[in-house]
């Protein structure tokens, strides 16, 4: 066994390395660019070599540079984890020039695996089904479009050298093939340097059941099947094992078409043979087609270490140093079901766009496996994959674990940054899934309601309000007699736009009465967790950065508005004065070409019932005048605009 391995990667995966590293004795070497250096992975390692700057392509993709790393340390192995240079073959033959050992397949493996055509052509020889398509070598457009018309619309056009859903696009009648031919080949051109494409048949109800497979380069088994259907964009959201309906029939199908094509390349270490499978008549042995082998190891490898009992890194280190299988096939067996889900940081509502920010609270919960490369205080880099966490749970039953998730989901708490949390929760209990009706175009069928973003109640409002005013201690009882009146406080608060002012009468003992948004709510937090109106609540309540998370069913945040500050935000000296909050405007005292003095009121805004004169930042001329009396703007809206300044 290695003594010493270093890591080629960065975030969870580097971590889960790490951790599996540590509890066999195994040294770590982590590397790391500029934007990384007090990341997590760096932490846990036992060294960290510094690779560059933070675009992936001058640190992470920098083979040499990881190279040079492993041999200024005493390395005697690289793992390459998932993504940057896992899949790269050049790569490999650069490690194992260097006398290294690279915790993977072969070269020559990954090779025959890279090209989709290639690689198809290769699993039809060796007795593996293949989806009906042209595979060819010739990418005229005309005959391209020939051969769509000979294997029958619906047709799917992917690149060969794709992945991740780039260069793929869907078409189901003959005239629209040429533009999304076009537009295929453009992806594909800018994201992998080669515009080839493949057509294969459309499968109407799709799902994808994956293999995961384990060789020792003469030799491979099978760690039974993953169904990764439910994706949005071609991307896996949530992945489960066993695959719901499977039979013993299919299963073993399935499973001997991956073994064989894993020994046709004489495959060393793990890899996942996908099949995109027809789900129009259920699952039998003769719906099912090979689809592509990802030569390395997959995010979603915790769910088959669920149902196995098998550390499936731990397998990647043991072949890696020479042994053979640990076991036959007939040892392994299923127990019970494992779901994973796939918490980002991205704005679901805005077409899951990535997102950034400083986690001011993470927290995941017990009886929950969480895969994390974050800790509180974290930035979200835009250089990277915006994962914070993948969140995997195992139950007896599809039932019991499905339910598990949803609470494993309900109690993950996560502020500072827009995530995926919200979403993951309706599809958790998404009814068609739960029954396992899945196939790939769920999430899109329903993606209205399952990306609707959770509207907060006014008593989620009161209980942000409480802990903008720091009364989210417990209440103390209080006997005996006074004269004094309950003190009222007020605070503004805001949430996706809308500002709301909540007037708080804390009582004796420090229980509160809440009035907001025309609602009056008694809360109270006592010792053994909040009350509203009587009833008791599982909430939790985080204050960090000007800003009030709400835990309970899920996660809300609200900006704690300071209304002294509003003045201040318009008296930056910029030519711009824009709305501090949202509001009404009530009076516009300029008009373009007026000449105005810093400090001179421009505008008044009212917002929560306070009044908010917004003034010069400095001399100058009003070039533009954007609103009107009477108008509602948004937070940030320009309302008014100084000519520049003459330097």
């Amino acid at each position: 066994m290695f003594h010493k391995i270093l890591i080629a990667n960065r975030g969870e995966i580097a971590c889960r390395v790490i951790d599996t590293a540590r509890a066999m004795g195994v040294r770590t070497v982590a590397v790391y660019s500029d934007a990384d250096a007090t990341a997590r992975h760096v932490a846990m390692a036992d060294e960290a070599v510094h690779i560059g700057p933070p675009p992936a392509r001058e640190s992470y993709l920098c083979g040499d540079k990881i190279i040079a790393a492993a041999l200024a340390t005493g390395a005697e192995a690289i793992h390459p984890g998932y993504g940057f240079l896992s899949e790269n073959p050049d790569f490999v033959d650069a490690v194992t020039a260097a006398g290294l050992v690279f915790i993977g397949p072969s070269a020559a493996a990954i090779r025959a695996m890279g090209l989709k055509d290639a690689a198809k052509a290769l699993m039809a020889t060796a007795g593996v089904p293949v989806v009906p398509g042209y595979h060819g070598a010739d990418q005229d457009p005309a005959h391209l479009a020939q051969a769509a018309t000979a294997i029958g619309y619906p047709v799917l056009i992917k690149a060969v050298a794709g992945g991740g859903g780039k260069g793929m696009r869907s078409v189901h009648r003959a005239e629209d093939f040429a533009s999304a031919l076009r537009s295929a080949q453009d992806e594909a051109a800018g994201a992998f340097g080669n515009d080839a494409v493949l057509i294969e048949k459309l499968i109407d109800r799709p799902r994808h059941i994956e293999v995961q497979i384990f060789g020792d380069g003469t030799r491979a088994l099978h760690l039974f099947e993953r169904d990764c259907s439910l994706q949005r964009r071609h991307q896996k959201v949530i992945e489960e094992a066993p695959a719901p309906g499977m039979t013993p029939q299919m299963r073993a199908a399935m499973g001997q078409a991956a073994v064989r094509a894993a020994e046709a390349i004489g495959y060393a270490g793990a890899g996942t043979v996908e099949f995109i499978v027809d789900a129009s008549r259920g699952l039998h042995p003769d719906g099912f087609w090979f689809m592509e082998m990802n030569t390395r190891l997959q995010v979603e490898h915790p769910v088959t270490e669920a149902i196995t009992g098998i550390d499936l890194v731990e397998w990647q280190l043991r072949i890696a140093a020479g042994e053979r299988l640990p076991c036959a096939q007939e040892d392994l067996a299923i127990t019970g079901h494992a779901f994973e889900a796939r918490l980002y940081a991205e704005d679901v509502a805005a077409g899951f766009l990535p997102a950034t920010g400083r986690l001011t609270h993470l927290q995941f919960p017990e009886g929950a496996r969480a895969d994390t490369g974050v800790r509180a205080g974290d930035e979200i880099s835009p250089w990277y994959d915006p994962m914070i966490a993948k969140i995997t749970v195992h139950g007896p039953t599809r039932a019991v674990a499905l339910r598990k998730l949803a609470c494993a989901l309900g109690e993950t708490q996560v502020a500072g940054s827009v995530t995926n949390l919200s979403f993951l929760r309706k599809l958790a209990g998404h009814a068609g899934f739960a029954a396992g009706d899945v196939d790939t175009g769920l999430i899109a069928r329903d993606l209205d309601a399952l990306a609707a973003a959770p509207v907060p109640s006014t008593q989620m409002w009161s209980l942000a309000a409480l802990g903008a005013l720091g009364l989210d201690a417990p209440a103390v009882p209080v006997t005996g007699f006074t004269l004094w009146a309950p003190l009222k406080r007020q605070v503004a608060l805001c949430h996706a736009g809308e500002a709301v002012m909540a007037v708080v009468a804390v009582n004796p003992g420090g229980a509160a009465h809440v009035a907001v948004a025309g609602a009056v709510h008694a809360v109270a937090r006592m010792a053994t967790g909040w009350q509203i109106d009587g009833v008791p609540i599982k909430a939790e309540i985080v204050v960090k950065d000007a800003a009030v998370s709400v835990f309970w069913d899920d996660g809300y945040s609200f900006d704690i508005i300071d209304p002294l500050a509003v003045a201040a935000t318009s008296r930056a000296g910029s030519g711009q004065i824009a709305a501090p909050m949202p509001g009404l405007v009530k009076a516009v005292f300029v008009g373009p070409g007026d000449a105005v003095m810093k400090g001179d009121r421009l505008a008044v805004l009212e917002a929560m019932k306070m009044e908010h004169a917004l003034v010069a930042g400095r001399d100058g001329i009003v070039a533009e005048v954007l609103v009107a009396t009477g108008a509602q703007v948004e937070a940030g809206a320009a309302l008014i605009i100084l000519a520049e300044e003459d330097r």
